[in-house]
């Protein structure tokens, strides 16, 4: 322990609140698209050496910026401690996830007299977001730090052990493990949360209409039919450019998340048409320009945040809270729903590793089963009948006299 037993409990109860110091800065290298910089806005050298390794691994700009958010979050608790990055031990590891636990998470910020944080939509059927940070994101920061210190210490850099404790049981559990093969049972790792299987969140045939009748003008329906149609996920589909679109085979060519590799998806008529007349108002975009851009001032493409953006106003005016990405789960379940889909074809639609991941698609909701259960719950109870073949005396001795 390298400072007062007291600032690491307050940290691990939610008591003390980290100064926002510090900043995840873009970079002007190819090797180093992000880095993280201290208050006085001076680059943490530690973690752009281990960023620049994972981007010199194949890793994605996307993936050295969540990594660089991760590793601020651990140097404000360093430097909230007065402990420097070589010395730390176990305990500032606990600190970090007993204030990930109670702090709040500043991208879940919400107007005052707006819906309470974790309730669940009564129109959509899904959980809010929660005020602080997710067991995903604690897990995950827990990994990048781990990872932080392996990378130094196989260089002879750092503290003597590393400050995250391995998970054996689960290194042993996955090793050489067939993707055919049950997944084994394992504990889970000090001081990792708690981790759930996320259910699908497909929209209803009647939702999804409500959602697509909020679209003000060709570009939202066209891009809205794109997704719903194709299954992409949200970043492919807004990169596709003008040849990447094939209209004789119904096909658009995205940039695959993960491998990167370029791969086409299907696109249904009626949401090719849509494009059509998008393109048709807006003409044709230049060569090397996503066909996905602004509509207000001077042309750009559209990132991310503003296709968000044009979700959430349809959403707010549906007192609804649907993502972006629930369009994938959406063309996905109704994809492996189709009885003239294999699970395989569905697979490969959706560009899975795994055939486990397409199988969570044909799990079957309670929302489904609503008609069924209203004509179960309608049809009057069925007296007990037994075969005549067997004698009422041995029934009733059998099963007693209420039978």
């Amino acid at each position: 322990m390298h400072e007062t037993p007291s600032l690491h409990r307050d940290l691990i109860d939610g008591r003390v609140r980290l100064p926002r110091v510090g900043a995840v800065v873009p970079g002007t290298a190819p090797s180093l698209p992000w880095f993280v910089v201290d208050a006085a806005d001076r680059e943490v050298e530690p973690a752009s050496r281990y960023l620049r390794d994972r981007m010199l691994g194949d890793a994605s700009p996307e993936t050295c910026r969540s990594y660089a958010y991760d590793l601020l979050r651990w140097f404000r608790v360093l430097w909230a401690l007065d402990v420097g990055w070589e010395q730390v031990t176990e305990a500032e590891a606990v600190a970090l996830v007993g204030w990930l636990r109670h702090a709040r998470n500043p991208q879940r910020q919400r107007r005052p007299g707006g819906p309470q944080p974790g309730s669940v939509n009564p129109k959509t059927g899904k959980p809010r977001l929660r005020a602080g940070y997710a067991p995903a994101t604690i897990a995950h920061n827990l990994t990048v730090v781990h990872g932080f210190y392996s990378f130094h210490m196989h260089f002879g850099r750092g503290p003597v052990l590393n400050p995250v404790p391995e998970n054996r049981a689960r290194r042993a559990a996955l090793a050489h493990r067939s993707p055919l093969e049950s997944r084994v049972q394992h504990r889970r790792g000090r001081l990792r949360p708690k981790m759930t299987v996320r259910q699908p969140r497909a929209m209803s045939d009647q939702q999804w209409e409500e959602l697509f009748a909020q679209m003000g003008c060709a570009r939202d329906r066209a891009l809205m039919s794109c997704y719903v149609s194709s299954g992409a996920r949200a970043s492919e589909l807004l990169g596709i450019e003008l040849g990447d679109i094939d209209w004789t085979k119904g096909q658009l060519w995205v940039i695959t998340k993960g491998t990167r590799a370029r791969q086409p998806v299907p696109a249904s008529p009626e949401a090719l048409a849509y494009l059509a007349t998008y393109l048709d108002e807006t003409g044709l975009p230049p060569d090397g320009v996503p066909v996905w851009r602004t509509r207000r001032g001077e042309p750009r493409p559209l990132t991310y945040w503003a296709a968000r953006r044009i979700i959430q106003r349809a959403v707010e005016k549906l007192d609804s809270n649907w993502t972006l990405h629930d369009l994938r789960h959406t063309a996905a379940t109704r994809m492996a729903r189709d009885p003239d889909l294999t699970l395989v074809e569905v697979q490969t639609i959706l560009r899975h590793a795994h055939i486990s991941t397409t199988e969570l698609y044909t799990v079957v909701g309670l929302d489904d089963l609503v008609d069924k259960l209203a004509a179960h719950y309608s049809r009057p109870l069925q007296p007990t009948s037994w075969p005549t073949q067997y004698a009422a005396d041995d029934i009733e001795a059998v099963f007693g006299a209420g039978k």
